[in-house]
């Protein structure tokens, strides 16, 4: 595994070589990077991973301690390499970062770290894809995958008057853990994964008094039920209809789910599916149920702005919390890299996602950019054989093509020498 940024600069090929001479750049060191690296390197294909940061599975580095998969081992392993049982069943973050160190060294995979790319644009003779990174190196590829990952760049919502806050203020993305909380009343702002288990991090920590802003009421389901994992259950019914899984949801969540609302948590009336559709997977409870239920963690409704130094709700209720951990996700930065190629929608999501590319930018692939009920790792694994396939396949046909011109040029060369001769 390389680890200096020399070794990107020796990657760029000299002036005049083919695409098909040209190695295949993964934009981040993360699983979704890692996962297509090897693929292609299994087919033969050169691949180079380019990470900003000194080493693999740096946003997995930086997540909170608590942090565990909320899919089971056995479904969150990437191509190639299992995950010891030793880990468990719900991996824990320093050991899915353990994971993919061993992946990296298991697969000798070509990872240059220390070099961000800033902008990718198509190469000068129309073959391939150019990499503008740090030290002003200019790479030249024969396709490009970008995994630089679904929590990118930390999104805090514009609240009015928030600089007249008094507290302290931090983003979901800079929480480790509840010790700085201890004794203080803090006020979390969003009800995703991650917000629902920082607010349960805090209670079991020691905070004084903990409460939850929800806007829009998730769907919550036991992450296992009976040792059966949801994770389970999303595989099988992902490629079922969705109105038909919004029914099947519906009378599971009432068995296994007890009924909130008498306490800020009533029942979706989205159907579950229906509502993963539009990019908000159900929150799997790893101890809010309970705390809720106790009243461990207060449900209040949504932030809607700052005032007078205070937290104003969306139903004019005034707070004033000690500290405020804003769970409200992450943009997927992608604007300044390839936003000019055409190729994200109006929320910045790449248009075509794995396999696919957008008809403008062929070679162009984008991995990890959704957010699926069946498991992030596992999907990645998933899209990685796919993306190796379809660079596989498209660098064949190139192949194909450049011989074609060769024997045209060849046919041409030879007539222009039987004319001499004649």
């Amino acid at each position: 595994m390389a680890d200096s940024t020399a070794s990107a600069q020796a990657a760029a090929p000299a002036a005049g070589l083919k695409q098909a001479d040209r190695p295949v750049y993964v934009i981040g060191g993360g699983p979704g990077g890692l996962a297509v690296a090897y693929t292609l390197r299994a087919r033969g294909v050169r691949a180079v991973v380019l990470e900003r940061s000194d080493g693999v599975g740096a946003s997995w580095r930086g997540h909170y301690d608590r942090l565990r998969l909320h899919t089971t081992r056995r479904l969150s392993a990437l191509p190639g390499l299992a995950m010891p049982r030793r880990f468990g069943r719900w991996v824990a973050r320093d050991n899915v970062v353990r994971y993919l160190e061993k992946y990296a060294e298991h697969h000798e995979l070509e990872i240059v770290t220390g070099v961000e790319v800033s902008r990718v644009e198509r190469a000068a003779d129309g073959e391939g894809w150019l990499l503008h990174a740090t030290g002003g190196r200019e790479l030249t590829g024969s396709a490009v995958v970008v995994a630089t990952g679904f929590n990118h760049t930390p999104r805090l919502p514009d609240w009015p008057q928030l600089d007249e806050y008094t507290g302290e203020l931090i983003h979901a993305g800079a929480y480790r853990n509840a010790l700085p909380y201890a004794g203080r009343d803090v006020l979390v702002v969003g009800i995703g994964n991650t917000g629902a288990e920082i607010a349960v991090d805090l209670v079991e920590g020691g905070a004084a008094r903990v409460r939850l802003a929800v806007r829009t009421v998730p769907h919550l389901m036991r992450r296992s039920t009976a040792g059966w994992a949801a994770q389970y259950s999303s595989v099988l019914v992902r490629r079922l209809p969705v109105w038909l899984v919004d029914r099947l949801a519906r009378p599971v969540a009432r068995v296994s789910v007890p009924d909130l609302t008498a306490h800020g948590l009533p029942r979706p009336a989205t159907g579950l599916y229906s509502r993963v559709k539009q990019g908000a997977v159900p929150v799997l409870d790893v101890g809010l149920i309970a705390a809720v239920r106790s009243g461990a963690v207060e449900i209040v409704a949504a932030v809607d702005a700052f005032e007078d130094g205070k937290v104003k709700l969306a139903d004019g209720t005034l707070l004033s919390p000690d500290a405020v951990i804003a769970a409200t996700g992450y943009a997927r930065g992608l604007e300044t890299l390839v936003g000019h190629l055409d190729v994200l929608d109006g929320r910045g999501r790449p248009r075509a996602h794995g396999p696919r590319t957008s008809a403008q930018a062929p070679g162009l692939h984008f991995t990890g950019f959704t957010n699926p009920i069946s498991g992030n790792l596992r999907e990645l694994g998933i899209d990685a054989e796919k993306i190796a396939k379809a660079v596989v396949r498209e660098q064949t046909r190139a192949a194909a093509r450049a011989r074609k011109q060769e024997r045209k040029q060849d046919r041409k060369q030879e007539r222009k020498q039987e004319r001499k001769r004649a």
